[in-house]
C-alpha cells in the first residue's frame, strides 16, 4: 500500500529531525546523563516536527539497548513506536479527548507500571484544547507522577497552556524551518525517489508549506501525482494556485508607469482566470515585502525566501522604488488583504486597492514638497545653472533691463528688497496691492489701511534703488483689494514679528499651496 511522502520520511533519530538543533542537543544530552524530565511542552508552528520529536524520544527511552540518544530501530520496542502500535506509548488527540472525564480516564491509567518497556510515554496533541476543568483533574499527576510516566505536550498555542501546568514542565519551542535547508531536504527525497525538480519548483514548495516540513512535503506529494517524475514550475504553480514572480511584476511595472488601466486589466485577467483574489492580494503583500527586505538588505540576503534567480529579480524590481513607496505599497497592500475578507464585491475591493497604490505612487515626501515651495517662491535664488553632460557652470545670465520689467516680477522685486531692509510693514503692503509698471510709472492699487504706508518717503527711495532710475509712483485706493483687518502699527514688537513671518516668500508659498489658516505667530526669541 502507498505511504506519503510525509510519513514514508519522517525522522526516525534525532539527527534527522531538521532546524531543531536547541531542543535535539538538550534532550539527547539530558537521555545520556540520565537526566529525563517528567513533563515536556513541545510548541511551535504545524508542520516542525513537535510530535515526531515525541516519538523519537520515547524510542530513545525505550530501546532495549536504552535509554540511548541513538535508538536501534530494530528491537520490537522501536518498531512499535514507529508502526504506532506500542502499547506503552500512549497517543491522545486532544481535540476530541478534551473533557475532564477523559483526562481522569488518563490519571487512572498513569497508576498501571508499563506491559513491557521501561517507560509509560503520553504524548498529548493539540494539548491548548483541554478543558480549564480537565487541566485541573491532571494537574496533581503532572506535579508528581510515578517514576515510569512521562508527559509530552504537543501544541501550536503555547500561551493557552495555563501556568499552573507550564511550570511543572520543561518548555521547548521549535523553529519554523530555514528555506535552504528545506528544499534541501526536498531535493535530497526527490533524490531518493527518482523525481526532477529544478531549484524553482523546490522553492515553490517550499513557499507553499510557509517553514512546515509537512506542508511542504504534502505538496511535493500531490505535484508529483499531477507531473510525474519531472516537475515543471508553471504546472506545479497552477496546482498549489500560486502566482509567478512574472504576474506580480505587472503591478510593479504599473505603478512604475503609473498607469491605471494596466491595473484594472490585471484584475480582469484574474477574474477571467479563475483566481482566487483574497489570495493574489495576500501573494501581493508578501511581494512587497520581499521588495522592501530586497532594498534594504540587497539580493543575497537570506530574509526572503526565495530562490537565488529570484532573489536577483527582486532586488532589480526593488531598485527602482524608494524605501519609503515600497513601505506604503506595503501598508496599503496588507490593508487590502484585511478588506477582502469581509467584502461582498472582492472584485472591487481590488480595482479600487490597486488604483490606490497608484495613487499613492504620486504622492511626495513632504521634504521634497518643501524643497520645492521653497524654489518656487515670489524671490527665488540666483542659481548659476550647471550642464548635466560637462557639468561645467554656464555664464551668469545678463541682469535684466529695468524698462522691461514685467509687473508681477516688479511685484516680487519690490517685496524682496522691503523684506531686507526690514520694512516688513511696507512688504505686507506691497504684498497686499495690485502693482503695475508701466514706462516711468509705478501704479499701485492698494486698500484704505496701506496707503499711508505706501505713501512714506522711505518707500519711494526703496522704489529708485530697486528699478535703478526716478519712477513716478501712483497710489489709488481700491476696495476690492485684500484689507488686513486692524493693521497694526509698525512699532508693535508682536505685530511686527507677525508682519515679518507671514510676508516671509516661503510662508506665502506654502499657504498658496496648502492653504490653512495662520492663527498664531510666536517670536521664539522672547
Amino acid at each position: 500500500m502507498y505511504q506519503v511522502i510525509a510519513r514514508k520520511y519522517r525522522p526516525q533519530t534525532f539527527q534527522d529531525v531538521v532546524n531543531q538543533e536547541h531542543v535535539r542537543t538538550t534532550l539527547e544530552n539530558a537521555i545520556r546523563q540520565q537526566r529525563i524530565g517528567h513533563g515536556y511542552i513541545f510548541s511551535g508552528q504545524r508542520g516542525t516536527g513537535k510530535t515526531t520529536v515525541a516519538r523519537i524520544l520515547a524510542r530513545c527511552l525505550n530501546c532495549v539497548q536504552g535509554p540511548a540518544s541513538v535508538p536501534c530501530g530494530v528491537c520490537p520496542s522501536c518498531q512499535e513506536i514507529t508502526a504506532g502500535g506500542a502499547m506503552d506509548v500512549i497517543e491522545i488527540d486532544a481535540a476530541s479527548n478534551r473533557g475532564i472525564n477523559e483526562m481522569r480516564e488518563l490519571r487512572e491509567n498513569v497508576r498501571f507500571q508499563p506491559a513491557r518497556d521501561r517507560y509509560k510515554v503520553f504524548i498529548v496533541d493539540e494539548a491548548h484544547q483541554i478543558t480549564n476543568e480537565a487541566f485541573n483533574a491532571l494537574l496533581k499527576t503532572i506535579e508528581e507522577p510515578p517514576p515510569w510516566v512521562v508527559f509530552v505536550l504537543c501544541t501550536t498555542e503555547a500561551h493557552k497552556i495555563p501556568a499552573t501546568i507550564a511550570s511543572r514542565c520543561q518548555h521547548f519551542s521549535f523553529r519554523s524551518v530555514d528555506f535552504e535547508e528545506l528544499t534541501a531536504r526536498m531535493a535530497w527525497i526527490c533524490g531518493q525517489e527518482g523525481i526532477e525538480a529544478d531549484a524553482e519548483v523546490l522553492a515553490v514548495l517550499a513557499q507553499a508549506g510557509e517553514g512546515s516540513v509537512r506542508d511542504s512535503l504534502s505538496a511535493l506529494d500531490q505535484a508529483i501525482a499531477c507531473c510525474g517524475s519531472k516537475l515543471d514550475a508553471a504546472e506545479v504553480r497552477a496546482l498549489l494556485g500560486a502566482f509567478a514572480l512574472e504576474s506580480l511584476e505587472r503591478v510593479a511595472q504599473a505603478l512604475l508607469t503609473s498607469d491605471s488601466g494596466r491595473m484594472l486589466e490585471v484584475v480582469d485577467e484574474l477574474e477571467r482566470s479563475g483566481h482566487n483574489l483574497q489570495h493574489f492580494s495576500r501573494e501581493l503583500a508578501r511581494y512587497f515585502r520581499n521588495l522592501l527586505v530586497a532594498r534594504i538588505a540587497g539580493a543575497q540576503t537570506r530574509l526572503v525566501a526565495a530562490s537565488d534567480a529570484q532573489r536577483q529579480k527582486l532586488a532589480e524590481t526593488a531598485a527602482a522604488f524608494s524605501e519609503e513607496d515600497l513601505t506604503r505599497y506595503l501598508q496599503l497592500s496588507l490593508d487590502l488583504f484585511r478588506d477582502l475578507q469581509f467584502s461582498l464585491q472582492p472584485r472591487f475591493h481590488l480595482e479600487l486597492g490597486l488604483i490606490r497604490l497608484v495613487y499613492a505612487g504620486r504622492l511626495l515626501p513632504i521634504e521634497q514638497a518643501l524643497t520645492e515651495l521653497k524654489g518656487d517662491g515670489p524671490a527665488p535664488r540666483a542659481v548659476r545653472p550647471t550642464s548635466l553632460a560637462t557639468g561645467v557652470a554656464s555664464p551668469p545670465p545678463a541682469p535684466p533691463v529695468p524698462e522691461a520689467a514685467p509687473a508681477a516680477d516688479a511685484r516680487s522685486r519690490l517685496h524682496t528688497r522691503l523684506s531686507e531692509k526690514g520694512l516688513s510693514h511696507l512688504a505686507d503692503a506691497v504684498d497686499h496691492s495690485r502693482v503695475t509698471l508701466a514706462g516711468a510709472e509705478l501704479e499701485i492699487a492698494t486698500a484704505k489701511s496701506y496707503k499711508l504706508y505706501l505713501e512714506d518717503k522711505q518707500f519711494a527711495e526703496i522704489v529708485r534703488e530697486v528699478f535703478g532710475r526716478p519712477v513716478r509712483i501712483r497710489i489709488t485706493v481700491e476696495e476690492s483689494a485684500e484689507p488686513v483687518p486692524d493693521a497694526p502699527l509698525p512699532g508693535s514688537d508682536q505685530d511686527d514679528a507677525a508682519h515679518r513671518a507671514l510676508a516671509n516668500p516661503e510662508v506665502r508659498r506654502f499657504r498658496e499651496v496648502f492653504g490653512g489658516e495662520v492663527r498664531t505667530v510666536r517670536n521664539l526669541k522672547e
